[in-house]
């Protein structure tokens, strides 16, 4: 969540940036349903996130959701339970809109350097992965996959370190779902959004607490991806949750986040990735403020 201060010309200031993993998509992509108990967790996520934007002075609240809600057959049961229980109005992205909203926040400090020039933006979320790319005003191309994090891992992560077959299987179902990934960017600056990217920025720079003005912006190379990958593959859950970069509630899903990292950066041919901590957030924020800068 951001909360932020709105200038009359448009202008953002984020004056309260808070995180949670509240693991909506659990159990969504085998039995396509979100269960009473993930309800019951996300609500208190969206309670505590209210009280939070009220306590700040906020005027408007703006709130969506993405894969989950997306695959989930009883999405709408979900939102009027929502509405109910806490007066909170959820908005479902498309896969496109998520993209596009992505985008718009990851690239909208990078252009103010680059006038000129190309950007792709990754963002690897725990149903879906969205590519995206185009100028710095004008998207050209977006795709969304349905190959994420917490997917991945339910369907083929049984044990840990998993088996070999099993990453094996992981790896035909990223490439299956990226096959037809083409976008046309030449030398474009790459970004990588989320948890995943950020994690792995963490465990390179050895961090002992995320500290985001170090992560935001950091270059990972391709090799490094690999080495991180290689080494969380051998770990046990144990050691993943106790892994000093790594959120205790990411532990489980963070081997299959950085597997399709490492298949994306294939596909795309690059040899590096720009980590952000920006994103969707941000690019709600900056489409929401564009509709009450002169209110």
């Amino acid at each position: 969540m951001l909360v932020a201060d709105v200038a009359s010309d448009g202008r953002v200031t984020v004056v309260r940036d808070e995180h949670s993993i509240a693991r909506l998509g659990r159990g969504v992509d085998s039995a396509r349903r979100i269960v009473p108990e993930t309800v019951d967790r996300v609500m208190g996520v969206l309670r505590s996130y209210l009280e939070i934007a009220r306590t700040a002075g906020a005027e408007r609240v703006v709130a969506c959701g993405t894969s989950a809600l997306r695959d989930a057959a009883n999405r709408d049961e979900v939102l009027q339970s929502i509405r109910d229980r806490i007066g909170m109005e959820v908005r479902i992205l498309s896969g496109d809109e998520e993209a596009h909203l992505t985008y718009l926040g990851t690239i909208s400090p990078l252009k103010q350097e680059a006038t000129q020039g190309a950007f792709g933006v990754i963002d690897i979320g725990g149903g879906s992965t969205e590519i995206t790319s185009g100028t710095p005003d004008r998207i050209l191309y977006r795709r969304s996959c349905d190959v994420g994090s917490v997917r991945l891992t339910e369907r083929w992560w049984k044990i840990y370190p998993p088996l070999e077959e099993s990453v094996a299987a992981a790896k035909k179902d990223i490439h299956r779902a990226f096959r037809d990934v083409r976008p046309d960017t030449g030398s474009a600056t790459w970004v990588g959004v989320a948890g995943t990217l950020t994690t792995c920025a963490a465990i390179d720079l050895k961090l002992e607490q995320f500290d985001r003005t170090a992560v935001d912006g950091y270059i990972l190379k391709k090799e490094t991806v690999d080495r991180i990958l290689g080494d969380l593959m051998s770990m046990s859950l144990e050691q993943l949750q106790h892994h000093p970069q790594i959120h205790p509630q990411r532990a489980d899903i963070i081997s299959a986040g950085v597997l399709i990292l490492e298949a994306v950066m294939e596909v795309l041919g690059l040899q590096s990735i720009m980590v952000s901590d920006r994103g969707l957030r941000y690019g709600m924020l900056m489409d929401a403020a564009g509709g009450m800068a002169h209110n």
